[in-house]
């Protein structure tokens, strides 16, 4: 059992950067996640406790707060990711678990550690920073998409304007005196 500090002054934990943490961020089935491994590593535990306790406590994990990947998605993951944590030790019979940030913090309640309770701060401000990156981004794209309309539109008055000056100006009517 863990000994709990007296003070909030002998706490101590890991600083871990958010890019850190983001970097281990996955869009999964339309899902920001972490793996199971990863969320061990900064909660402190080995994945193997980690995923004792899910399994004791399965009725806090429902499916949009943790799924199991399938063998394509870890084929996926390994392509894209030149090697997930989740591979390197596992046994393959055990695919890796993704959790969505309420995942997450239910895990923290799970371990019940001081360690895994400040982790999964920092693990919600960084799905909160990847949250709002991707709002500005969308943003921007909104507004990229505005200026290109406007834009589109004075460059064809102006595109129209050129052609009606490269046009050929029609030959002026001969008058004819005369028979």
């Amino acid at each position: 059992m863990e000994k709990k500090p007296s003070s909030a002054s002998e706490l101590t934990f890991p600083i871990v950067s958010p890019g850190f943490i983001e970097r281990r961020i996955y869009l999964i089935r339309k899902h920001k996640v972490m793996l199971d491994s990863d969320l061990a590593e900064l909660y402190g535990v080995s994945t193997k406790r980690l995923n004792e306790q899910v399994k004791r406590n399965k009725d806090r994990f429902p499916e949009d707060f943790m799924f199991q990947l399938n063998r394509e998605e870890i084929d996926a993951l390994n392509r894209a990711q030149f090697a997930t944590g989740s591979e390197k030790h596992r046994d393959p019979r055990f695919p890796p678990y993704a959790f969505t940030e309420h995942g997450t913090v239910m895990l923290a309640n799970v371990l019940k550690s001081h360690t895994a309770i400040h982790a999964s701060i920092q693990v919600v401000r960084a799905f909160v920073r990847l949250r709002e990156i991707l709002a500005t981004h969308k943003d921007l794209a909104e507004k990229l998409e505005a200026l290109e309309k406007k834009y589109d539109r004075q460059f064809k008055i102006v595109f129209d304007a050129i052609r009606q000056l490269m046009k050929p100006e029609d030959p002026p009517k001969e008058r004819r005196i005369g028979f």
